[in-house]
């Protein structure tokens, strides 16, 4: 059975980058709003237990292939632990070092100017 979770009003992620953290179920998650949707994540790293979504928002550092060349890829979002460092795409929840390794996502919807997280 899905289950929709009030989060937030909409106009508290009016802006990119913007996030709330809030608890479902004895399980805390963030809301965050990148190119003007919505993405709920764990507010759990999977390293060691830290604040996963307290971290900064971050893009992706790449290099070309003959690795002389350094480009900044602000379309992908990763949330970074601030305890080790850690991050995961906002968007999957996985790990670009190692996709084997991921934190739980939520869908999210928005309705009448209310954001819900959807399990």
């Amino acid at each position: 059975m899905t289950e929709r979770y009030p989060i937030a009003d909409a106009t508290e992620l009016s802006e990119d980058g913007s996030r709330v953290i809030t608890e479902i179920r004895g399980q805390e998650i963030a809301v965050f709003r990148h190119d003007g949707d919505y993405y709920a994540v764990a507010n759990y790293c999977i390293h060691q237990g830290g604040p996963l979504c307290e971290g900064a928002l971050s893009g992706q550092m790449t290099t070309s292939e003959d690795g002389w060349d350094w480009d900044y890829d602000g379309e992908e979002k990763y949330v970074v632990c601030p305890w080790h460092g850690w991050k995961f795409d906002i968007t999957s929840g996985r790990s670009p070092k190692d996709e084997r390794y991921a934190v739980p996502t939520y869908d999210v919807e928005v309705e009448d100017g209310t954001v819900y997280a959807v399990r």
